[in-house]
């Protein structure tokens, strides 16, 4: 019977199931996982990527929570690959990796002018309100009229936060400045540019029914965005979501909503063509009208509208970054990979060498599927034992001694409940469940104790 020393490169939610089952497989050897993160926390995009109203990802959070705290996987948080460790420390304490590192970079809009000021990523805005440590703590909310460029979750999250009145955030864990930034925010119009119909949309229905119904905002949908071709019929009766979200646009449409101070606009088969500029900032978006091919897809159709505008975001998807001396498909933003086995230049396998979550197979899909992800990644590297790499310093306490030596002031599980308990007690003394610490060296600080 042999013994697996593995290590997981980033601790969200691809990284901490890949730990937890495989500690659960049918194996006839003992495991050990060390699960490294570049932050101080925990939980990646489930704590820095989701708005912070909706309550119902504390509890994914707290399903992480219980794995982690079981204490058969170590976390070590404020470890950055590549430069506080690298892979060939890698290869000699453990006897195989699996990297989890996700997508975390906005997918690119490539169209004129976004390079404008006011022009902005939707994964760097979240970041913001998040209050991810390694960002800026103030961002530049000063547009009466925003566009928000994308049809998914991510899209709605994104208008949802800026149009909806700060004040009704103040039960969540954003810091004071989060909280002073979105309050001073003269927005009044945010539109939602999707460049394909009501039936094709990319929004879960619990997401549209919570932007369509936000205190004090006006949801606004317009009737000549509701054309339905025969594949929009086949995908409105053949999908039961599709079908929740249909008619919810639909109740709109013909419901229209009071006038309110903040409106929230959804336009549907825009395409956008050109991001329009004054003194090198923003100040409209001209879309081209698209219309559907009768199979569900879109074409153009020439005709342009031009909306005035003065911030833009886009959130046309994440995109995944390179990993130190990893093969890396820059096409597609993800490790080089069959079924979550590394593979080189020449197509064959890396010995030791894994990936599972979006970095494996790019930024689709919810939690359910990075658990499919997880479950083949593991099932690899227990197949694969054969090829295991054969560490030189595979004693457990060998690579906190090898960490000490350079001076990392990593994070592990107990001081990781030290911060939580502080987050917690500064939210308890503001009536809060909590409220998030931002600042990496407080945070460093307050994990000493």
């Amino acid at each position: 019977m042999s013994k697996l020393r593995l290590a997981i490169i980033g601790a969200g939610p691809s990284g901490i199931y890949a730990a937890d089952l495989i500690l659960k497989a049918e194996r006839d050897f003992e495991v050990s996982v060390d699960l490294f993160d570049h932050l101080p926390a925990p939980y990646g995009l489930v704590r820095y990527g989701v708005a912070p109203d909706h309550p119902r990802i504390k509890g994914i959070m707290n399903a992480l929570h219980e794995v982690l705290d079981r204490g058969d996987i170590r976390f070590f948080g404020n470890v950055r690959y590549g430069q506080d460790i690298n892979l060939e420390d890698l290869k000699k304490h453990y006897n195989a990796v699996i990297f989890a590192t996700g997508a975390i970079k906005d997918a690119p809009l490539p169209i004129p002018g976004i390079e404008l000021e006011g022009s902005h990523g939707a994964a760097d805005f979240i970041n913001w309100y998040d209050a991810h440590p390694d960002v800026a703590r103030t961002w530049p909310l000063e547009a009466k009229e925003v566009a928000v460029v994308g049809n998914g979750n991510v899209a709605l999250d994104v208008a949802r936060m800026l149009v909806k009145r700060p004040d009704d955030l103040l039960a969540t864990d954003i810091p004071d400045h989060v909280y002073r930034g979105l309050r001073d925010s003269p927005v009044t119009d945010v539109h939602v540019f999707g460049r394909r119909g009501p039936a094709q949309v990319k929004f879960s229905p619990l997401e549209l029914r919570e932007a369509l119904h936000i205190e004090g905002v006006q949801s606004i949908v317009y009737d000549e965005d509701f054309q339905y071709d025969q594949g929009s019929e086949e995908a409105i009766a053949g999908n039961n979501q599709i079908r929740v979200m249909v008619k919810t646009l639909e109740q709109l449409r013909e419901n229209p909503q009071e006038h309110k101070e903040r409106r929230l606009h959804l336009h549907f088969f825009a395409s956008p063509v050109e991001v329009l500029g004054e003194d090198g900032k923003v100040s409209g978006l001209t879309v081209e009208k698209t219309k559907l091919d009768g199979s569900g897809g879109v074409v153009a159709t020439g005709e342009v509208i031009t909306f005035p505008i003065q911030a833009i975001y886009r959130a046309v998807g994440y995109f995944g970054s390179p990993v130190d001396k990893i093969p890396f498909d820059a096409k597609y933003g993800v490790i080089s990979n069959e079924v979550g086995r590394v593979i080189g230049e020449d197509g064959k396998n890396i010995q030791g060498l894994y990936c599972t979550g979006w970095i494996k197979r790019g930024p689709v899909g919810l939690i359910g599927h990075t658990k499919a992800d997880a479950i083949e990644t593991i099932g690899n590297v227990i197949q694969d034992q054969a090829s295991w790499w054969q560490p030189e310093l595979a004693g457990e306490d060998q690579v906190v001694e090898t960490l000490i030596s350079r001076g990392v002031d990593f994070i592990d599980w107990a001081k990781w409940l030290k911060i939580n308990s502080k987050e917690k007690a500064i939210g308890e003394a503001l009536g809060r469940e909590r409220i998030k610490l931002f600042d990496r060296e407080e945070i460093l600080k307050i994990s000493r104790g």
